[in-house]
């Protein structure tokens, strides 16, 4: 990381404000629809350097007391077993891990509701779960001409059937483990059913990107783009805005599109609108926190190529098409974006192929490359993350961290009683073995303590990361890409 371009206090400071100014505009009672993540937001921390990726569920701490937290999960997914693809766990899984997360930092979590329950098999399973577990939960269902017949939707035979969820305090905070899910329905719905016993409350919605009062071009909006290729969501001005103010916003295009049906069901339901376009509908105050727009551009630039990679790997696990391959390098072509931005990139490539085999490399502070490859005990993420530890302490590279004492037996155990077929250390096996020379070898110790420093690095790899390296480096902060192939030409990767 170059520098920090977000500042983080001023950013909980005034979201919060902004929050308890909207509750008290609808009278006390607020369903705040939460989109993107909320204690996890890499992305954010990414192109908006200095951004803590806990910084939401910080700024909801600070209103705790005044926050109940609802979790949806489309029934239809659940069905699917659709799968996180950054954690490898069901959205259902993830509802139950999103709970115990929220209430380990003093969140009240109020309950779960099952969106688009038609019956599924899979939906009511894991309904008698969370009746076992002692979680109150709700179904909604689906309605037939959903969101266009505004007449069927606002009425007894379309919100009125939806199980009427029973919070009890003033900000009501609805999330998903996923896109998709059902949020801005569950909130319309409970305006619906409030409003029927004459309680007075309302919507607004929580979307960090694109940034409304950046230009539609601004990097850090383009990075959504390209962290959205595989949703086509597309930056555009707010013309409601635009016409309404005659000042120009930035929104997307499936907010731009629904707002007219949006803004009927406000009608219907509260006899109007509180809303004259759809960027009036949020609260994001990420814009007003940017110290240094430099480097955030340049982040922003950095996270685009990040994606590129990223879709490539996912076509090459049928992850993907090509249409978000094609709409990122539209991207980068629109603003001058190439490989060598990040020297990473070249570095890693030029050890593969001196080595003939998988390399990695990492832009540390300051500017230099360090490089990392493959050797008979340490795989190139693991060789990568000693030299790189190295480098940050000032230790000489001729150094062994760890003795070949040491990690030959680890080796030996892998191959013989574990039954692997890859006798190299892994990066987080290499950490622990490092861990451990610590408690006696002082120059081991000192590369330990250079574990923080590697937050907000840049590291490319010749081949794709394996799950266990891939979750150790994103642990540590450092921004990881890949090239689109594997260490071994074979059918089954695991």
């Amino acid at each position: 990381m170059s520098g920090l371009g977000f500042d983080n206090e001023k950013y909980l400071s005034l979201q919060s404000r902004q929050i308890k100014k909207r509750i008290d505009e609808f009278g006390g009672k607020l369903y705040l629809e939460f989109g993107g993540k909320l204690f996890d937001d890499y992305h954010a921390s990414r192109v908006l350097p200095g951004f803590a990726p806990d910084s939401k569920i910080r700024m909801l701490q600070t209103l705790k007391e005044q926050v109940e937290i609802v979790v949806v999960i489309n029934a239809g997914d659940i069905e699917k077993n659709k799968v996180r693809g950054d954690l490898g766990i069901s959205y259902d899984e993830d509802v139950l891990r999103l709970m115990d997360i929220f209430q380990g930092m003093g969140l009240y979590v109020g309950s779960v509701v099952i969106t688009q329950y038609a019956g599924q098999p899979g939906a009511d399973k894991f309904q008698r779960r969370l009746d076992a577990l002692g979680v109150r939960n709700y179904r909604h269902y689906p309605i037939p001409g959903y969101p266009t017949d505004v007449a069927r939707i606002v009425s007894d035979d379309g919100y009125g059937k939806n199980d009427y969820i029973e919070t009890s305090r003033s900000l009501v905070v609805v999330t998903a483990p996923g896109p998709g899910s059902g949020k801005m329905a569950t909130c319309l719905s409970q305006l619906y059913h409030d409003h029927k016993r004459g309680i007075r409350a309302g919507y607004a919605k929580f979307e960090t990107f694109p940034i409304w009062n950046l230009p539609l071009k601004h990097p850090v909006n383009l990075a959504y783009e390209a962290a959205t290729a595989d949703l086509n969501d597309v930056n555009m001005i707010d013309p409601f805005h635009l016409d309404a103010y005659g000042v120009t916003a930035v929104n997307y295009n499936r907010d731009v599109e629904v707002f007219p049906v949006l803004n009927a069901m406000f009608e219907r339901i509260q006899g109007k609108s509180p809303y004259r376009s759809p960027t009036d509908m949020g609260v994001n105050m990420a814009g007003f926190c940017i110290v240094d727009d430099e480097i955030v551009r340049n982040a922003s630039r950095r996270e685009i190529l990040r994606r590129y990679y990223s879709a490539q790997v996912d076509l090459k696990k049928g992850l993907c098409g090509e249409e978000p391959i094609r709409k990122i390098e539209l991207l980068m072509n629109q603003m001058g974006i190439v490989p060598d931005e990040c020297p990473a990139v070249a570095a890693a490539l030029s050890k593969a192929e001196i080595t003939s085999a998988p390399a990695a490399a990492m832009q540390l502070p300051g500017g230099r490359v360090i490089t990392g490859k493959t050797t008979a005990l340490l795989g190139a993420s693991a060789s990568l993350l000693l030299n790189a530890l190295k480098a940050l302490g000032g230790i000489d590279d001729a150094l062994d961290l760890i003795s070949p004492q040491v990690l030959e037996p680890i080796c030996r155990l892998k191959t013989g009683r574990l039954g692997n077929k890859n006798p190299r250390l892994h990066s987080d096996e290499v950490l622990i073995a490092l861990c451990i020379c610590a408690v006696t070898n002082p120059v081991a110790a000192l590369a330990q303590a250079q574990l923080e420093k590697l937050y907000g690095l840049d590291a490319h790899f010749s081949v794709i990361l394996s799950q266990v390296d891939e979750q150790l480096y994103r642990k540590l902060g450092v921004n990881v890409s890949c090239e689109p192939c594997y260490e071994l030409e074979r059918l089954y990767h695991k």
